[in-house]
């Protein structure tokens, strides 16, 4: 423990009431067990609830108005039969083929359609070789919420064949329950073993490395239980409960972990308990509050893009974010005031106060960047920029069953539909496209029509097979299936898709008076995937304004915010260019348990850019805010930056080591969109805490100089004032 300064700290000015963020802390230091029990209660019932509200997670999406939407509403509405989910279950023996063995294959299929919630089983489709063949079956409802032990009634329905010798795999929509679950227990306890060997190394005593840990493990509890609850009522994405996780620990370490700082300096300045716990919360505190309030504004304008999963998305993690801040406001000082003198018990090495003065190592790095600012900046600017150059070959699609991994039963499904050469059925059987004709207003015969568009979409490049089409019972419609020569993610089929919809379709149908429409679930991916690239540039632009606001109302500066938006910028484009160059092109995705190249999944740059202006604006904060005191105290603009980095330089690496080996640790996950989410985050802290922040802020700055500060005194006198 520390002994106290020699001189006492100064008092507050007499008639200063403390702030509310002060009476807030000083009150959980007074009472820190009943803090603590409403905490645990809370988590408590958390849990409790989501377990037994039923949450349901989808990833189906809905475009009214969309070619998919339009063409799936007029399917159900004549013949509601063929709009019933579905999914396949595919058949495959290594030698032989699959009719020579048995009646395995007809016992399982009479298993099949005795099921519950199965409305159908078609007849069997097979190969020309007769080594694969795969029914499609039908449901009642929505296959995602059979959930997951249905695979068991499947499995037990399918024996049979599986006696008979015939291996069996789930395809097609079905891999919504066929997937294994997400285990991701292994590499939290990674993620959450380094950020406890970080804050050991940062604070040097067990106490107080624990402390961050525990309350924001608490926290994060109580947000992934409280989504699950609101999940019972609204359908959220597969990923979001991995999501508010992830974010939600990270943040909460980092939140926690500034508090601790704080407190463990005033600690060390002689202050008692509850007086710093009370000035803590309402310093850091502060800062925590406003940090929080940024990323939650930039995850909910994810709702701006009008697609109600992305923005739910955006208010799953919202909500982990915003209830750690809160633990962080009163969670953390309660626990503060429990170990209150004794938070460096414990030691691990000896504690040290959060800055040595003014020639500590942060002063002289600051010295040596004012020397050569160009150097620098140029330095930093080569290395972001180099990172985002494969930025420029981005393709956005939708990740199927093919990068799933080697072994599993979607796989195997998938790879049995797509092998050549008479083996199967081709890679586009596993991304088919229907294509509903409306025959309303026909100035030619069904038979007519139905000539012409099976010739036509024959003959288009990238067709491999088109079934003859069909009307439906009540004749109002023709329905034809379109098999692409290549598999649903790769590029020529989106381009198929384009084609199709832009050129082959409107040609063909342009004199009989009659519209299609290209339904399906890749044809719905692809639409979405070109929904989100149209809409990406609105919610850019609203997280954007509003960082820029918010930076130049704290720091009453114009050209800080602006600074900072074009850094924060560079840093997305960089981290954006890392996924392209490990999942697109494949460098190092082994590492990462990839079986083969993926595109981008077409909402993750959406959801990161979100995310990371977010969290880099936590960062900006702290550092800014340090800097701008010291400038607003009548330090000259070298001072003011060095001893701003002096004062968070240390806590600002730490958290972002912390939340760095949070987000590496869910690359672990089996859940490819998880893999890229994490990555990116991480890259993006990392390029954020240290390129950012370390070397091109400080350089630029020290070349602009007074410029920095510059605000207009017209908007000066308007702006509200809000301090950090």
């Amino acid at each position: 423990m520390h002994a106290p300064a020699t001189t006492a700290p100064a008092p507050s000015p007499p008639g200063t009431r403390p702030s509310a963020l002060h009476r807030t802390g000083a009150f959980c230091a007074r009472h820190p067990l009943s803090v603590i029990a409403v905490w645990l209660l809370v988590l408590a019932a958390a849990l409790l609830g989501s377990k037994t509200v039923g949450a349901t997670y989808s990833d189906e999406v809905s475009l009214p108005g969309s070619h998919t939407q339009t063409g799936a509403d007029l399917l159900e509405a004549s013949d509601p039969a063929l709009a019933d989910p579905n999914g396949k279950i595919v058949f495959h023996v290594d030698s032989g083929t699959v009719s020579g063995h048995g009646d395995g294959l007809d016992a399982a299929l009479d298993r099949l359609r005795d099921l519950p919630r199965v409305t159908a089983v078609s007849e069997p489709v097979t190969s020309t070789d007769g080594a694969t063949a795969y029914v499609t079956v039908s449901f009642d409802e929505d296959i995602k919420s059979l959930g997951s032990t249905y695979v068991g009634r499947l499995d037990d329905a399918t024996a049979p064949a599986r006696h008979a010798g015939i291996d069996v795999g789930y395809g097609g929509d079905l891999h919504d329950i066929a997937r294994a679950p997400a285990n991701d227990v292994a590499g939290e306890a990674v993620g959450i073993g380094t950020a406890l060997v970080v804050l050991l190394l940062a604070f040097g005593s067990v106490a107080a490395a624990l402390m961050p840990l525990t309350t924001a493990l608490i926290s994060v509890g109580v947000g992934t239980g409280v989504v699950g609850i609101v999940a019972g009522t609204l359908t959220f994405a597969t990923s979001a409960p991995t999501l508010a996780l992830m974010i939600g620990l990270g943040v909460g370490i980092d939140y926690a972990l500034f508090l601790t700082t704080r407190f463990r300096q005033d600690v060390i300045d002689g202050y008692d308990t509850e007086t710093a716990v009370g000035r803590t919360t309402a310093g850091s505190g502060k800062a925590v509050l406003i940090a929080a309030v940024t990323v939650a504004v930039a995850l909910l304008s994810l709702y701006a893009c009008g697609l109600s999963m992305i923005g739910r998305l955006g208010l799953a993690a919202t909500t982990a974010v915003l209830i750690t801040a809160l633990a962080a406001l009163t969670l953390v000082p309660a626990a503060l005031g429990l170990v209150g003198h004794r938070v460096d018990r414990l030691r691990v090495r000896r504690p040290v106060a959060e800055t040595a003065g003014d020639d500590d190592g942060w002063h002289r790095y600051a010295r040596v960047v004012a020397r050569r600012p160009a150097t620098f900046l140029t330095a930093g600017l080569a290395l972001v920029v180099l990172c985002a150059i494969p930025l420029f070959a981005l393709r956005l699609g939708h990740i199927d069953d093919g990068a799933d991994p080697v072994g599993s039963t979607t796989r195997h499904a998938y790879d049995w539909m797509a092998e050549a050469d008479g083996d199967g059925f081709g890679p586009g059987a596993n991304g088919t496209f229907t294509v509903v004709v409306d025959l309303g207003g026909a100035t030619r015969s069904a038979d007519q029509v139905a000539d012409e568009l099976a010739n036509a979409l024959a003959k288009t490049d990238g067709v491999a097979r088109v079934t003859k089409p069909q009307p439906t019972r009540d004749g109002k419609l023709l329905v034809t299936t379109v098999t692409p020569t290549t598999g649903p993610q790769t590029a020529e089929t989106a381009d198929l898709f384009e084609t199709l919809t832009d050129r082959t379709l409107p040609d063909i149908l342009a004199d009989t008076g009659t519209h299609a429409h290209l339904t399906g679930s890749t044809a719905g991916q692809l639409e979405f995937r070109d929904t989100v690239t149209e809409r990406l540039p609105v919610i850019i632009g609203i997280v954007l304004v509003c960082a820029f606001l918010l930076l130049m109302v704290v720091f009453r500066s114009l050209v800080i915010p602006l600074k900072a938006v074009v850094l924060n910028l560079l840093t997305t484009g960089a981290s954006y260019g890392v996924l392209v160059a490990v999942f697109q092109w494949g460098w190092g995705d082994r590492l990462l348990g990839m079986s083969e190249p993926v595109p981008i999944e077409s909402y993750v740059p959406m959801m990161m850019f979100a995310i990371v202006f977010g969290l880099s604006m936590d960062y900006e904060i702290f550092l800014l805010s340090r800097i701008a005191e010291e400038w607003h105290t009548g330090h000259d603009n070298q001072k003011a930056v060095g001893k701003g980095l002096s004062l968070t330089g240390r806590v600002i690496t730490c958290a972002a080591l912390i939340m760095t080996a949070v987000f590496l640790s869910f690359t672990g996950s089996p859940t490819v969109v998880v893999k890229m989410l994490a990555l990116g985050l991480a890259i993006s802290v990392i390029l954020d805490a240290t390129v950012v922040r370390l070397v091109l802020v400080p350089s630029l700055m020290f070349l602009l100089g007074r410029a920095n500060w510059w605000l207009p005194a017209w908007l000066d006198r308007r702006l509200p004032h809000l301090t950090v």
